[in-house]
């Protein structure tokens, strides 16, 4: 009996390791489309994150839960819940609604970047669900980049 069991759980292994994308999803940019005002003075970032599925198989975007930091302060939480469809070998797009704090940035900061031009290290830690044939995966996120504005 516990020959059989020993079995069928190398088998259910196998099928599910099977199923886990070869390459890791990447995040190649996040494009700033509008900054509009929100909820207790603090503006909604509305972006669309590119990302990139170097797999051959089709996957769907299920969930997004990242961290914006800005100068290494948290600046955000993405929380989304989606259904889309990622084609394979392809580059995707996501829209992102992100609630900035600009208190734990600066207002200070943030005023004066408006008349100097001022760059921000901005960087998105997280992860993302997505589902292969029906499975869940979790893909890691981190990426940084400089933000001018």
């Amino acid at each position: 009996m516990k020959r059989k069991f020993f079995q069928w759980m190398v088998f259910l292994a196998v099928v599910m390791g099977g199923c886990v994308p070869k390459e890791q999803i990447v995040l190649r940019a996040v494009n700033i489309k509008e900054v509009e005002p929100g909820k207790e003075g603090n503006p909604i970032l509305k972006a669309d994150a590119v990302f990139f599925n170097p797999n051959s198989s089709r996957m769907r975007v299920k969930r997004i839960d990242i961290d914006v930091f800005v100068d290494g302060k948290k600046a955000a939480r993405v929380d989304q819940r989606l259904n889309a469809l990622i084609k394979a070998n392809s580059e995707f797009t996501v829209p992102l609604e992100v609630q900035l704090n600009l208190k734990e940035v600066g207002l200070l900061d943030t005023i004066l970047s408006l008349f100097g031009g001022k760059k921000y290290d901005i960087q998105f830690v997280g992860s993302m669900k997505v589902t292969v044939n029906g499975f869940p995966v979790k893909v890691p996120v981190n990426h940084k980049d400089l933000l001018k504005l």
